[in-house]
């Protein structure tokens, strides 16, 4: 499931279909070794996001 294109901000919220990782449209975008990992790895990238928002408007 190789996807070499930088998310953007339209794919967030990440969310998890067991160890995949999907974006908010349920395009597929990467597969973790186990349902745990996919969920730690969604909520960090979707703090992320959310902190890169905030950035933006209180700049």
């Amino acid at each position: 499931m190789p996807n070499d294109k930088p998310l953007k901000p339209d794919d967030f919220p990440v969310e998890v279909e067991g160890e995949k990782l999907v974006t908010a449209d349920g395009k597929p975008i990467a597969k973790a070794k186990t349902p745990a990992i996919a969920e730690d790895i969604a909520d960090r990238l979707n703090e992320d996001d959310y902190r890169k928002g905030m950035d933006r408007w209180s700049a």
